[in-house]
């Protein structure tokens, strides 16, 4: 009798939508809520930097884009790579600042403030809101320039959104890639620093990741550069913006409002803040998307070593051409593929195919091979210099 192969755990830390734990076939994928030696980890927002990690893991996978929480230098030592879902909640965070760009156009926070106050027994109500509703008078958006920092996927559907809107957008992104230039629109005016964005936007849209170079992009001296009466926001991530530096240009009557999805505790009842709980990725359709897109990366990953949308490791991706195949991690030095080549003559294992991919300081190889793979011939792969993990992935008869 063929014992049964062992299912891998998938240690879930947070929620995760059921629409995307479905797409884990139950025949190989456990989904458990405790494990001491988990193969997969799904996390959202859970921070795992205490965590201790052993062999036994293959794969994290964070349903959400951004992946502070997670410890990737670690978990790259231990050649585990580190998905996450670019682009999955980007209509989601793409309507919230649409929202945030109308609540401060209209200051619409601070009115709804000044009716919730109102007292409604009392008898001279309609002239108060008549009398009141002048300081919260507020201006249209078409006419007025958006500046949007970051013109990756949300980015450019920000870019977008406003646009239909009838703003003048303007546009930074040294690092913009390919594809999102192909996909933003050509009514986009290109900003050839973030200095010059601030000084010719009404609205300035932030949107790009938490490095250490984005670490308080918006700062007290570049705030000043703005126009005066302009709106800042930022549903990129905390420390992005200098919050304090923020709060001193609000108070100075510089910059007119700060609508943030991060509120720390200095910016919570501050006048001229918006500050919103974190609602970014927070749709039920923005949850099933970053469910359904990791859950499909660690299914293909697990069974056919497919490598797509991993922080740390380069995309891979090799149609199956042998029923036996390799999926080495290993780091990006010289001489690693003849060092695999010889590894595999020496066990006299042919080689049908192979893909090598690097990233930075890491590097993957995907190795096709016609013969089934001892375990010594595994042990000398995993001996090699560099090499960081080594699975091997027989089809599933």
């Amino acid at each position: 009798m063929v014992k049964a192969a062992r299912k891998l755990e998938v240690l879930v830390l947070n929620p995760i939508a059921q629409v995307g734990l479905k797409r884990l076939p139950a025949e190989r994928f456990a989904v458990v809520k405790e494990a001491r030696s988990p193969d997969v980890i799904l996390v959202r927002s859970a921070d795992m930097h205490g965590m201790a990690f052993d062999a036994n893991l293959k794969a994290v996978a964070r349903a959400g884009a951004g992946t502070n929480n997670i410890p990737i230098p670690a978990l790259s030592k231990l050649g585990v790579p580190v998905f996450n879902a670019p682009g999955a909640n980007a209509n989601a965070v793409k309507e919230l600042v649409v929202a945030g760009m109308l609540m401060a156009a209209r200051n619409l926070a601070p009115a709804l403030d000044f009716v919730n106050r109102l007292d409604k027994h009392a008898k001279d109500l309609e002239k108060q809101v008549e009398g009141g509703k002048k300081a919260y008078a507020g201006v249209e958006l078409p006419g007025h320039t958006l500046g949007v920092v970051g013109l990756g996927k949300i980015g450019s559907l920000v870019a977008d959104a406003a646009i239909r809107l009838g703003m003048n957008v303007l546009g930074y992104d040294p690092e913009i890639t390919v594809e999102a230039a192909w996909s933003l629109p050509s009514q986009v005016r290109k900003a050839h620093s973030v200095d010059e964005l601030l000084r010719a936007s009404d609205f300035v849209s932030l949107h790009v990741p938490l490095v250490e170079k984005t670490r308080n992009l918006v700062n007290a001296k570049n705030l000043k550069h703005m126009k005066a009466g302009a709106v800042l926001l930022n549903f990129s991530r905390d420390g992005v913006v200098d919050d304090e530096a923020a709060l001193k240009s609000l108070a100075a009557k510089h910059l007119r409002c700060y609508v943030t999805d991060f509120p720390s505790a200095e910016l919570i009842g501050q006048p001229g803040v918006v500050a919103l709980p974190h609602l970014g990725a927070s749709t039920a359709e923005a949850e099933d998307n970053c469910a359904v897109m990791v859950a499909d990366q660690v299914r293909e990953y697990i069974a056919h070593g497919t490598m797509e949308n991993a922080v740390n490791f380069p995309d891979a991706q090799m149609p199956r051409e042998s029923p036996w195949r390799l999926a080495i991690a290993n780091a990006n030095v010289p001489n690693m593929l003849a060092s695999i080549s010889n590894a595999m003559g020496r066990r006299k294992i042919n080689i049908h195919n192979m893909l090598n991919k690097s990233r930075g300081e890491m590097a993957y190889t995907l190795v096709d091979v016609d013969s089934p793979v001892p375990e010594d011939a595994l042990e000398d792969l995993r001996a090699i210099k560099g090499v960081l993990a080594v699975r091997y992935l027989p089809a599933e008869a």
